[in-house]
This record gives structure tokens, C-alpha cells and sequence, in this order.
């Protein structure tokens, strides 16, 4: 089974579009995936759109009374793969945005990674039409803004947040990490995400993917300076991150 998680706040305009264009993929491909959205307390049609879509495919949400933040999304819907599934050694959690950034076409190429023994698999990007150069810069420096404690061997990008891991290895993860898993927030929460299950994955793969902005239909709601102090702030929770980890 492929659990396909999809945190989401305000994602009325594109959400629907990425339920079921994932369909589509898997529907070629043959394979068993669930889909479970974490929508963290939308005030837009996402409620509705989600409504309309439970009804015609394999869809769980789960709606946050209060919003609680993208990290919090994120983990939420990883621990509900982690409760659905009764085969963790086969069976893997897909995380990927709901705003049509991470694309759909290039889920194949995650799970296929896995199917070959990966652990994880981190989807490297190459933007596209990225909202500006500031956008462009920061994105592209935000593993070295992160430091050391954002480091994966063989991974050049680990801030992307598209990835595939095996749901043993998330086990062990969270078990490593007893209560909360993910202490930061945004592109930086995606680097503790990724060196957390990497941790205890025996085999890491990077795929290429692209990173879409034209797709959207609503403005980034990243800005290049905020983004760049909350990637520097949070270098000290993944240095103490990884240290915890070493000592272990």
C-alpha cells in the first residue's frame, strides 16, 4: 500500500486537481494507495472539495480544529500511515504539497526507488518558474543556511519535502524520537523530516523532480527574507537534532 500524505491549509483552488491527477497515476500503475489530508484548519472550499472527493476515492482527511502549522500536518499524517498500515516492511508513505508544486507524474519514480530496497527517497528539485530571483537564491542555499545538522550522505537536496519512505523505517524513527518528532517549521521542518528517517534507513536514494510555480493558482506565500531567518534560526535545533542522534 502507498499512503500518499498531503498536508494542506488553503488549498481550495489546487487540491482537487492533485487528488486526482495522483488517481490517474496509480490507476496506469495498478498499484494500492491511499490518500490522507491533513487540512490544518482551512478557511477557504477546501472542507467542501475534500467532501466531494472522499466520495470517489480512497481518501481520509483529517481537519485541525486550530491551526497547528505545516510540521504538525506533516507528522500527523505519517503516524496515521503508520496506524493504517499492517505490513510497515512493504509498505510506504509518499509526502508531497497539495499546492501542485511536487508533481503527481514523478510518484512513480519515488515508489519504484522503494520497490528496489530504498529506505527513503528524496526527491531533488529543479525549480520552474519560481515567483523570484530572492525565492530562487534562498532556495537553492537553504541546506548550507541549515548547516551540518542538515546533512544526508548522497542527498543535495533535503530541504524539498517531496519524499517516499518505508514505514518500518518511520517506526523506528518515531520511536527514536519519543512524543514530538518534528521541532521546526517550512522548508526546514522537510530537512529534520529527511535527516530524522535517514537515520535509520539502511539505503538512501535522490531523484531528480521538478518544482513547479505555474501551475499555481495563488501567490507563493514564501517570502526570501522571512524564509531565510526561520532556515537560520532553525540551525540549532537540528544541530542538537543530529547530536542526540550521534550520541545514540
Amino acid at each position: 500500500m502507498i499512503y500518499v500524505c498531503l498536508p494542506s491549509h488553503d488549498e481550495g483552488a489546487t487540491i482537487g486537481l492533485v487528488l486526482w491527477k495522483i488517481r490517474q497515476v496509480f490507476g496506469e500503475s495498478g498499484r494500492e494507495y491511499q490518500l490522507l489530508v491533513i487540512d490544518d484548519r482551512s478557511t477557504d472550499s477546501t472542507a467542501e472539495i475534500l467532501e466531494s472527493y472522499a466520495k470517489v476515492l480512497p481518501l481520509t482527511v483529517v481537519r485541525h480544529d486550530q491551526r497547528e502549522g505545516y510540521a504538525a500536518s506533516v507528522e500527523s499524517a505519517l503516524r496515521l500511515a503508520l496506524d493504517r498500515t499492517d505490513r510497515p516492511r512493504r509498505d510506504c508513505a509518499v509526502v508531497m504539497q497539495a499546492d501542485f508544486s511536487h508533481l503527481p507524474q514523478y510518484l512513480p519514480d519515488l515508489v519504484r526507488q522503494i520497490d528496489s530496497g530504498a529506505d527513503l527517497v528524496v526527491g531533488e528539485v529543479t525549480l520552474e518558474g519560481a515567483p523570484s530571483r530572492g525565492y530562487t537564491m534562498v532556495r537553492r542555499w537553504a541546506p548550507a543556511l541549515l548547516g551540518k545538522g542538515a546533512q544526508v550522505p548522497g542527498v543535495r537536496d533535503t530541504v524539498s519535502g517531496f519524499l517516499a519512505v518505508r514505514l518500518s523505517c518511520l517506526r523506528m524513527a518515531l520511536k527514536d524520537h519519543p512524543g514530538r518528532l518534528l521541532w521546526t517549521e517550512g522548508w526546514a521542518a522537510n530537512a529534520e523530516l529527511t535527516t530524522k528517517l535517514a537515520a535509520q534507513a539502511r539505503r538512501v536514494e535522490a531523484v531528480p523532480v521538478v518544482e513547479r510555480f505555474n501551475l499555481r493558482q495563488r501567490p507563493s506565500r514564501v517570502s526570501p527574507w522571512d524564509q531565510m531567518k526561520t532556515l537560520w534560526g532553525a540551525r540549532r535545533v537540528l544541530r542538537m537534532a543530529g547530536a542526540a542522534g550521534g550520541a545514540q
